[in-house]
This record gives structure tokens, C-alpha cells and sequence, in this order.
């Protein structure tokens, strides 16, 4: 009879076994190939590198002191400036200026957010998603600090006669030229061709004069509405056979951002009873693409249930807006002289559900924000039969509309500039604006490598005409 096995032996002989199995299932399997710069990139997807390129105060904050030391300001809507200059200035130091309030500037005011922001102390950034680089070597992008907006709105405010001439008494003009000078004999956009360089150019006569220079970099704006250029060579009939020429701006390249809104925020948990269906304050008459806006006006302002009114830029006609768009459900967008306005955006942080009329617009973070989800879009046609917008609104549900109400609430942040620091200099809020612009900049970052590999190995001597990138 055979002794018996005892059985901590055969334990041990079992474990033995496990171990070699284990150990030879592991080292013949194929280990993961080593990431690719895309895959890298996806990866390093908490940060975007930005060196800020070195351009004198003048064409920046110093802008902002010479707004603010004007007497006054005439046009429409500047009674608020007028009236900080008076009680509020006095107290502040040169260092902790605001940008303007008067709302014909205020609504372009990402260049001094998003300076500000870039300017913010490391220690108050460390979950931020862009971070500064003092060498542009680092850097994934360049971003070109000049306040386009406030440059051109100052000359159009001391000398509106020479706007659109190239004469030295446009300063507009001279800063412009300055900017590209400065930045053109940088090591850095020698390199790229100006690719990997970031503009703000939010107000649509802002770089009037050098647009097809800066055509190569990232251009950040609301809109492509004033790039759009007429080609009436190729037109028989200018009035319906238009060819436009898209060849200084591309979804490929450049970033749509959010106008700056107007009015304050409503919370969900504010909001009360709405007796109003829809609701628009603005101009009738505007040019080009705003001929639908007229049409519209005709069509909706004896309907039941809407108010379609004239508005303008001042304290009044702010007081009629936060409460016309606090008391509807909807908020018409039809296009103005360019396809969108910050009237979107005060909507939105008016909790009243956007209604787009447009056959082609184009609108912020989208990719990461869904407009579906709390906005309606309308077709021009659809919108210009008789009595059809109305009663497609009326057909939604007031489950339906508390539902983008909610949706509506859940983005008020991501369209939001305001720091909160003195100056503006200071760390953006993490889910709002600045860094939401620098996540789509950050998308580009493989198109714009490629750019500039292919400019690199450019022959000297050689221009490639600029094209349409359409998508």
C-alpha cells in the first residue's frame, strides 16, 4: 500500500505550478507598442502650454489707461463710463483698471480676461488648464496680448473719419502695424509662419487692416460673419448667386468664442412663473444677413404672446431686457449684421431658451457643449411662413421647456469671463470661458504642428495661396 501524500506537499506543488503559469503567460505577452505623439497628446490632456508674446503695455493695459482718461465718451450706452470716471476711478490705482462697461465694448472683453488670466500668479493657477512658459520653445501656442477691441473702439471715439484709412492719424491703424512688426521678427513666428499664434480678434472691425496678415494663426472669434469678403468677379446676379471667400478663417483653425454677456445671471432655483412666449429687444434694421430680422419683425409683432420691441445699449434698455427675458420661455436670435450677438448669452444666463434662426451659424465649445439640449433652431424658411414659429413654440410642453431650462442652467457657467479680481488679473474659473477657449485651442494642436511642419520644409521663395478649409 502506498503511503499517503501528506497534504501541505501537495499544496505547495499546486502553488508551484500557479506561479510558472502565471510567470510564462506574462512574459510572452505582447507588451502595449509605445504611445504616438497623438496618443501622447491625448493623454497630457490636463494642460496647454502658452508663451505670452512680449509686446510693450501700450498695446495692452495701456490702451485701458488711455480709455479711461477721456473726458467722456458720446456714443449710446457710454453714460456708465462716464459716471465710473466720475466716482470710481479716483479710487482705484492704475494697475486695477476695469474694462469698460458701456456695452458696445464690454461685450468683446475676452482679450482682457483671458490676458489676465495668463498674467494670474502660478500659485493661484495650479489646476488651471493653461499654463505660461517664459521660453516660447515650451510652448505649445503663442498668445499675442493685444486688446484689438478696445484699439479700434478708441479710435472710433476720437477720430471715426479716418477709421478705414491708412494714415497715421488713425492710431488704430499704427498699433495694428505695430503688433504684426513686433511679432513678425520673432524667432518664434519664423519658425511656424505665425501657425502656432493666438489672436483676439472678437469685434468684427478689430485688425481691420491686417487681417490677411494674421490669417495664418489661431484666430479667436464670436463669429465669422466680418471675415466673410465678396467676390463679385465670380457673381453674375450679386443678389443671389454669392460667392464668399473663406480663406483667412476655418473651423479647422481658428476658435468661436462666447461674447461677453451683458446681464446678470438668473439661478435656477430664482426662477419664477413666465407669462411671455417669445421675446426680442434690438434693432430692426440692420444690413446683410439682418434682412431676416425685418422680415421677422413684420411677421411676429402683433402675434399674442410676443414682444418684439426696439431696444439700444443703455441703462434703460438693460433694465426692459433682464426683465423681458426673466418673464419669457424664449428669446429670438435671428442673425444682425453678423450670424450672432451677445444677446445669445444673455439669454442663457436669463434661463429663456434661445430660438436660432439661422441656416449657418456657428456657436462656442461645440463638441463640448450640446445647443440641442436647451436652445431651438430654426430654419430661415420655415421661420418666414405665416404663423409657423409661433405655433412650433407653443407645441413644446412645459415638461419640455423645464427641461432646457435645467440643460440651460447646467452651461451658465461655461460662458462666463468674470474673475473677480481686481484688474481682471487673475486666475479664470476653471469651468468658465478662458478655460473652455483654451481646451478647443488645444484640440487644434495636431492641425497646427502640421502647418507648421509643412511650412517648415517650405522651399524659400515659395507662397502658397491661402484656401478654403471647409468642414
Amino acid at each position: 500500500m502506498a503511503p499517503k501524500t501528506p497534504p501541505l506537499f501537495l499544496i505547495l506543488t499546486l502553488l508551484s505550478l500557479l506561479s510558472l503559469t502565471f510567470f510564462y503567460l506574462h512574459s510572452t505577452t505582447t507588451p502595449p507598442p509605445p504611445p504616438t505623439p497623438t496618443n501622447a497628446l491625448t493623454a497630457a490632456h490636463n494642460s496647454i502650454r502658452v508663451y505670452v508674446s512680449p509686446l510693450p503695455r501700450s498695446l495692452n493695459y495701456g490702451l485701458l489707461e488711455k480709455y479711461w482718461a477721456l473726458t467722456s465718451d458720446t456714443r449710446v450706452g457710454s453714460e456708465v463710463d462716464n459716471e465710473i470716471r466720475i466716482t470710481l476711478l479716483p479710487k482705484l490705482s492704475p494697475k486695477s483698471l476695469p474694462y469698460p462697461e458701456n456695452p458696445i465694448i464690454k461685450q468683446y472683453s475676452a482679450e482682457y480676461w483671458i490676458l489676465g488670466d495668463l498674467l494670474a500668479p502660478d500659485e493661484l493657477k495650479r489646476e488651471s488648464f493653461v499654463k505660461r512658459v517664459v521660453d516660447s520653445k515650451e510652448a505649445d501656442v503663442v498668445f499675442v496680448p493685444f486688446f484689438a477691441t478696445l484699439s479700434a473702439e478708441l479710435q472710433l471715439i476720437i477720430n471715426k473719419s479716418v477709421f478705414r484709412k491708412r494714415v497715421e492719424e488713425n492710431e488704430d491703424y499704427t498699433r495694428q502695424k505695430m503688433v504684426v512688426d513686433l511679432v513678425k521678427k520673432s524667432e518664434a513666428w519664423r519658425k511656424s509662419g505665425g501657425r502656432d499664434h493666438v489672436f483676439v480678434v472678437t469685434d468684427p472691425v478689430a485688425m481691420w487692416h491686417v487681417k490677411d496678415e494674421i490669417a495664418p494663426a489661431v484666430l479667436l472669434v464670436v463669429d465669422f460673419g466680418g471675415w466673410y469678403r465678396l467676390d463679385s468677379k465670380t457673381s453674375n446676379d450679386s443678389s443671389s448667386d454669392l460667392t464668399i471667400h473663406h480663406t483667412q478663417v476655418s473651423l479647422l483653425k481658428d476658435v468661436i468664442v462666447p461674447y461677453t454677456h451683458l446681464l446678470p445671471t438668473l439661478r435656477i432655483s430664482e426662477n419664477k412663473k413666465r407669462h411671455t412666449l417669445l421675446y426680442f429687444k434690438g434693432a430692426k434694421h440692420r444690413h446683410r444677413t439682418g434682412l431676416v430680422r425685418e422680415k421677422l419683425w413684420d411677421l411676429l409683432v402683433n402675434e399674442d404672446g410676443v414682444i418684439i420691441e426696439e431696444g439700444f445699449p443703455n441703462a434703460t434698455g438693460k433694465e426692459q431686457s433682464i426683465k423681458g427675458m426673466r418673464s419669457s420661455e424664449f428669446c429670438l436670435h435671428p442673425a444682425g449684421d453678423t450670424p450672432t450677438s451677445c444677446r445669445l448669452f444673455d439669454s442663457i444666463q436669463s434661463l429663456c431658451i434661445p430660438v436660432i434662426v439661422s441656416d449657418s451659424v456657428e456657436l462656442p465649445f461645440e463638441g463640448m457643449v450640446d445647443y440641442l439640449e436647451f436652445s431651438v433652431f430654426v430654419s430661415v424658411s420655415d421661420a418666414m411662413k405665416p404663423d409657423w414659429l409661433v405655433s412650433h413654440l407653443r407645441s413644446y410642453s412645459d415638461e419640455q421647456k423645464n427641461k432646457f431650462r435645467k440643460n440651460m442652467a447646467k452651461v451658465q457657467q461655461i460662458f462666463q469671463y468674470e474673475n473677480g479680481h481686481p484688474g481682471g488679473i487673475g486666475p479664470a474659473n476653471l469651468d468658465g470661458a478662458v478655460n473652455y477657449i483654451w481646451k478647443k485651442v488645444y484640440q487644434k494642436l495636431p492641425i497646427i504642428k502640421e502647418a507648421v511642419t509643412r511650412e517648415r520644409r517650405k522651399p524659400s521663395g515659395v507662397s502658397v495661396p491661402l484656401r478654403c478649409h471647409c468642414t
